[in-house]
């Protein structure tokens, strides 16, 4: 049954199973085991992270196609149900139909890029989708009265998922504050809504990847004139897949609209989110679906925690002469870079990529 469920890819290292499952319960139990406003926040973001990252992947891992258009289509998202909220208000209705738009607007977009500059091979084609993509994001910025500009758009959540919703569980009626009964709110059910959605799409990119369509799509990254040679369409496939990974982080952009309740250039069109991408396909792996996981999860972690962690490192070596310099959180950014240069180095083809070698090699008897 779980082998059928992961669509017979399974991690293939027993670390790295081990590593999924921690990271995957860790996130189902967030809300219990991680208390605080931050930890939540941080669990929200590395679950639409680990949406992104692995329909980005299908695109560069899978396809071999380097894209920089990819937020542009996670902002499509965000901002297709902020804009049908704040103009229709709020209700599951606007959210269904600005959900809708921007899948429309995104598959058309993605269509056209990838009909008319798929045949443009490598830097060329990363240029193009550069272009369009700081050109959407100028966009953004500029349409205030539709977009919000640079002040972007806040908008209210359907009842269910609205912060003030409460429902107690177990409790007497009337009881203050839940008092004698397990108390579920909206921001519980958002989170649980983000766990569950990119769950379900995280299987379905699974399954792509490891159906006929995703062979013929290895093949194509491997050797596209093979593949052509062999009967298959190229620019046909290759522009399925820009369609498919287009619309995956259209709804990675929705779900994090529906956490924020809130969406600006900065949240969903920053060429910085671009690099973070790229980032964390390089450290978890291209080419697999858990490298999303692998990498999101560390990349994330790093972001949000380092800081904390050097503050007590600091702390620890006051005083020491260079130590408690090197050490300040001030210089967060400076180890951050190291960790990742570190990563690359000693994974080259990423973590999920090196294991599953080490397990390959030692299947076949050879050493490590």
């Amino acid at each position: 049954m779980l082998d059928r469920l992961l669509s017979h890819d399974r991690p293939g290292h027993p670390a790295l199973a081990v590593i999924v499952v921690l990271i995957v319960a860790a996130l189902a139990l967030a809300p219990f085991v991680f208390p605080g406003a931050k930890a939540l926040s941080v669990a929200a973001k590395l679950l639409v992270f680990i949406l992104l990252v692995a329909s980005f992947d299908l695109l560069l891992g899978y396809t071999g196609i380097v894209s920089f258009a990819h937020t542009m289509f996670f902002g499509i998202g965000a901002y297709g149900v902020a804009i049908a909220s704040t103009r229709l208000g709020e209700g599951w209705g606007p959210v269904a139909l600005g959900l809708a738009a921007a899948a429309v607007v995104s598959l058309a977009l993605s269509f056209v890029i990838g009909l008319f500059s798929l045949r443009v091979k490598a830097i060329f084609y990363a240029m193009i989708t550069l272009a369009v993509a700081a050109a959407f994001q100028t966009l953004a910025s500029q349409l205030s009265d539709f977009t919000g500009g640079e002040d972007g758009l806040t908008f209210k959540n359907p009842a269910l998922l609205s912060p003030s919703f409460e429902w107690v569980i177990g409790g007497a009626a009337g009881a203050v504050g839940g008092e004698g009964g397990f108390v579920i709110d909206g921001k519980l059910l958002t989170y649980y809504l983000l766990f569950f959605a990119v769950a379900a799409l995280f299987l379905v990119l699974l399954r792509i990847v490891n159906s006929p369509f995703g062979r013929v799509l290895q093949a194509i990254r491997e050797n596209d004139f093979r593949a052509e040679a062999l009967g298959y369409r190229t620019v046909v496939y290759r522009t399925l897949s820009n369609v498919i990974s287009a619309l995956f982080a259209t709804l990675a952009g929705a779900l994090l609209a529906l956490w924020l309740r809130y969406v600006g250039p900065d949240t969903t069109l920053s060429f910085e989110i671009m690099l973070d991408i790229l980032l964390i396909v390089v450290i978890g792996g291209m080419g697999t679906m858990y490298g999303a996981v692998i990498g999101a999860a560390l990349f994330v972690l790093a972001q949000n925690y380092l800081q904390d962690l050097l503050k007590i490192g600091a702390g620890a070596l006051e005083g020491v002469p260079v130590l408690s310099v090197l050490v300040s959180p001030d210089r967060w950014l400076l180890w951050l870079g190291l960790l990742f240069v570190l990563s690359v180095y000693y994974f080259p083809t990423g973590v999920v990529g090196r294991l599953r070698a080490r397990a390959l090699a030692r299947a076949a008897g050879a050493p490590r």
